[in-house]
């Protein structure tokens, strides 16, 4: 084969379609009839560059190998080896057995030379996409399986509202919908126990606000009724405006039924506490009526007379009285019964009068100065009354026993610091509380108080009760001057 006719085929090859290795192995066939050699080979480096390898027309026999450094010794006396050179860096070894390839055989090296060049950095280029497709492939592996292995039911929704992710807790949950059957599906046609108007309402406003939202849903199943604590929070994917709404629903019936207990432990504990003063204040009304009941007796005899009158007198008396003990037993006995936990619209002061309507029979209470300041026409806020009643009684039960030399027992409701909200404070003068314990009053069973004059679950579970009506439960103490508890709930927002 002529040079000239050589070099054409060999043009032809490298600007042609054919795969690299297709590539190789047609020059090396040409190079091998062009130059009358009984074998041609181009030896390339292997992925990873450790080792090189040839691609030969024929196949070269086993046992034949170039170093890494391609080492241009003659490997035989018929051997001739040429580099393949680019920008002073060899890129491969050209290789021919017999023959007569003359300065053809550097042409075909300089020709071959761009073209490994760019194939090699074609190479590389894809084996570091590889590599990232790898990565990232991993990683997304990693979060799905970190999803799937959340102990909460987890979905997230997109701006069209259709549902993008659904995790294995939502598969095995109260619904036990299957992954497949929901990705892709609007919210509206999967949770189908919530009005989709009130769903896309909810949505819309987290849409909207890019706020996060947290609510309390209770769910009948075949296991009973589940409580469950949803959380829904805006994702962004870029700039500020939300994307998805990422819904959580961690079930906390366990949580609850505990909390009630707590709840109902603490409350029989402050029932305990005001049982002597209670006793006490039924026993005057009762001296009463006893007496009446002597006088009356002894006004039989003149019934006729100008006794009527005061028979009459006497059953009023004795009326009034079995109503006031009656009204005693009958507070005291409503707050001491388990309550559900549901919330309504709420006045206030009538609450705080309850509390105070208690607190008036213990024995101690009667040594204390009494301030009640509470403004006219506080807003309403979003409460459960009975566990407000808690709130406020522990924490004047608290002050009592802190003034036990007497004292003034304050009790103020005002605007809150921000205008969406109401503030209730209970100041008492007593002994205080010392700087180093102000941070630790709300945890649980921490308590300053003598062995069995307390439990320390007090403060921590109003602590909690103010927290679920999205309140704030705040101390300001300076140690024997007395301390302030300062309860801030926010205002309830009424519809026009």
């Amino acid at each position: 084969m002529r040079p000239l006719d050589l070099l054409a085929e060999i043009a032809r090859l490298l600007n042609g379609p054919d795969a690299p290795r297709d590539v190789l192995a047609g020059t090396a066939d040409a190079v091998r009839r062009g130059v009358g050699a009984s074998s041609a080979a181009i030896w390339v480096p292997t992925p990873g560059g450790a080792t090189v390898e040839a691609v030969s027309a024929p196949p070269l026999p086993p046992g034949r190998e170039v170093a890494p450094s391609f080492d241009l010794a003659s490997s035989g006396p018929d051997a001739l080896r040429t580099p393949v050179v680019r920008d002073g860096r060899q890129v491969a070894l050209l290789e021919t057995l017999g023959g007569d390839g003359g300065p053809v055989l550097s042409i075909v090296a300089d020709l071959l030379a761009p073209w490994l060049a760019s194939h090699e950095q074609a190479a590389a280029l894809g084996r570091e996409v590889s590599e990232r497709a790898r990565e990232t492939h991993g990683e997304r592996r990693f979060t799905a399986l970190l999803i799937d292995s959340l102990p909460v039911g987890l979905y997230v929704v997109d701006r069209d509202y259709r549902i993008r992710v659904w995790n294995r807790k939502r598969e095995t949950g109260t619904q036990g919908l299957r992954r497949s059957d929901v990705v892709g599906r609007t919210v509206f046609e999967v949770l189908t126990r919530q009005p989709a108007a009130q769903l896309r309402a909810e949505f819309d406003a987290i849409f909207a606000t890019g706020q996060i939202s947290e609510s309390d849903l209770e769910v009948d199943g075949p296991d009973g009724t589940r409580c469950y604590h949803i959380s829904k929070v805006p994702m962004r994917l870029a700039g500020d405006e939300v994307s998805h709404v990422i819904t959580i629903g961690e079930d906390i019936t366990a949580r609850r039924a505990m909390q009630q207990r707590a709840l109902q432990t603490e409350k029989l504990a402050a029932v305990g506490q005001l049982a002597a003063g209670v006793m006490h204040e039924i026993n005057n009304p009762l001296a009463t009526i006893s007496a009446c009941v002597a006088a009356s007796e002894m006004r039989l005899a003149d019934v006729a007379g100008q006794g009527v009158p005061a028979l009459r007198e006497y059953c009023e008396i004795i009326e009034k009285e079995v109503q006031r003990c009656t009204r005693i037993v009958d507070g005291l006995l409503d707050f001491s019964r388990p309550k559900g936990a549901a919330r309504a619209p709420a006045e206030l002061a009538p609450i705080i009068d309850d509390a105070l309507f208690l607190l008036q029979h213990h024995r101690r209470f009667r040594s204390l100065t009494l301030v009640r300041e509470v403004a006219p026409e506080l807003p309403r806020v979003l409460a459960n009354g009975e566990q407000l009643i808690q709130v406020f009684m522990a924490v004047m039960l608290n002050a009592v026993d802190a003034m036990e030399g007497g004292g003034t027992l304050s009790v103020r409701a005002k605007g809150g610091p921000r205008p969406d909200e109401v503030a209730v404070e209970i100041e008492d003068t007593g002994l205080g509380i010392p700087l180093a314990e102000q941070g630790k009053i709300f945890e649980p069973f921490y308590t300053t108080k003598a062995p069995g004059r307390g439990t320390g679950l007090g403060l921590s579970i109003c602590y909690g009760i103010v927290q679920e009506h999205r309140g704030r439960l705040e101390v300001s103490s300076h140690p024997g001057r007395g301390s302030v508890f300062r309860i801030v709930l926010p205002v309830l927002q009424e519809r026009a």
